[in-house]
């Protein structure tokens, strides 16, 4: 990587602004007919297109190595305002932004500087880790077998997100000598395909199935270990369930706008209602306001969520010596922050994906409207981690002081 950019402060605050002031008008885009495509299964290429032309992608990459320099507040809220156009790109940006917060922290090496350098290129980042047919999610059986200097890959991934509309994938193998490593290759590499077999009820275009290598050459310098437990890779497992949460929020802004919307265009007050019109109605009245406020409680707590994350990432990036000596303690309340934010979420969000229907008689059920997306794709969102897991987890923390999961780096 070159030497650091001099910095112009004020353009680069300007800059960063410029970006956020585009994320509605973005949204609004990324999410035209949306509603339409989910119905058909349209897979939202054009979408990622313009996400890829408005320079997001390097939110979060430092201003001094040609980035935007945004905070995890401001990551949060675009995923989740993109989430409340097109929950399905929101979603499918989850690798991406978790591969740049990981070189964000990283020590400095050509590895990662190269992949600084492909994001600050506009390069978006997919991948793979999960495996079918394994014992228990998470186990990695892909392994890297010796080709000379260089290496052979086959075998075959799910849940690879993303990977379909991105550029670079990000793949956990294991290496020659069973040790965890990950590698970063194109995704348009002789051998690699990526197969949309997803086929979850909900975030049904987040072209979350297949990912498969077929001898698929690897470069020695396109390897890197694996760091789940040390404090970044924590920190990054905490931001990549936030990510999921944020999408959530997004979701049920949706459903909040779309029941506002069928009242005032569609809606009929019942039989025995006194009212003249369906949003004069008192409890049609009280359904929207209850919707408003979960969605105003959800953007709360992933807004705090985020500061805490803020916090352990600041922490991390000072380093040692810089007032940074509290980062272990940082990075463990951000990982049970958004542990708990989690379980809360998914009560409040699912009951909002449900409520909606309440604003509204059987008409409100046509496959038109497609309002049962909303459930459908937060029940998929909050089915990714066991939330009775995370609530026990949470629970021996707070009675006996038990940390074993919060920092194994991985769904916490």
């Amino acid at each position: 990587m070159n030497a650091p950019l001099a910095i112009d402060v004020p353009h680069a605050r300007h800059a960063l602004r410029a970006a956020l002031d585009g994320v509605p008008a973005l949204a609004r885009q990324i999410g035209t007919d949306a509603a339409a495509r989910e119905a058909l299964r349209v897979l939202p290429h054009d979408g990622f297109a313009l996400f890829r032309q408005s320079g997001l992608g390097l939110l979060r990459i430092p201003v001094e190595w040609g980035g935007l320099g945004g905070s995890l507040v401001d990551l949060f809220e675009v995923i989740t305002a993109i989430a409340a156009e097109e929950s399905n790109v929101a979603h499918a940006l989850r690798i991406h932004f978790d591969q740049t917060e990981s070189l964000r922290l990283s020590p400095r090496s050509a590895f990662n500087d190269l992949q600084v350098q492909r994001i600050v290129g506009g390069a978006i980042f997919g991948g793979a880790s999960t495996e079918r047919g394994t014992a228990r999610p998470g186990e990695i059986t892909t392994a890297l077998r010796r080709d000379g200097a260089h290496y052979r890959v086959s075998g075959k991934k799910y849940y690879s997100t993303g990977t379909a509309f991105a550029d670079y994938a990000r793949i956990n193998v294991q290496d020659p000598d069973g040790e965890p490593v990950f590698i970063i290759i194109p995704t348009d590499r002789p051998g690699l395909s990526v197969i949309d077999d997803w086929d979850g009820m909900g975030q049904r275009m987040t072209a979350s199935g297949s990912l498969v290598l077929d001898d698929v050459a690897v470069q020695a310098g396109e390897v890197a270990r694996r760091g789940n437990t040390t404090l970044a890779g924590r920190h990054c497992g905490a931001l990549r369930q936030l990510h999921l949460v944020a999408v959530a929020a997004g979701i049920v802004r949706n459903a909040w706008t779309d029941a506002t919307r069928y009242v005032r265009e569609h809606g009929r007050p019942v039989l025995h209602s006194p009212a003249p019109s369906a949003r004069e109605d008192h409890f049609i009245q009280q359904v929207i306001g209850d919707l408003a406020a979960h969605s105003h409680a959800i953007d709360a707590l992933v807004r705090e969520n985020a500061r805490a994350l803020d916090r352990s990432a600041d922490a991390l990036r000072a380093g040692p010596g810089a007032g940074a000596d509290n980062a272990e303690a940082l990075v463990l309340q951000a990982a049970l922050a958004t542990a708990q934010t989690q379980l809360v979420v998914s009560k409040l969000a699912l009951h909002a994906g449900e409520r909606m229907f309440e604003a509204g008689g059987a008409s409100a059920t046509s496959r038109q409207h497609n309002f049962d997306r909303h459930w459908r794709n937060l029940r998929t969102i909050f089915s990714h981690n066991p939330l009775l897991h995370k609530g026990r987890v949470v629970g021996a923390y707070h009675l006996n002081g038990e940390t074993t999961h919060l920092t194994e780096g991985r769904v916490f």
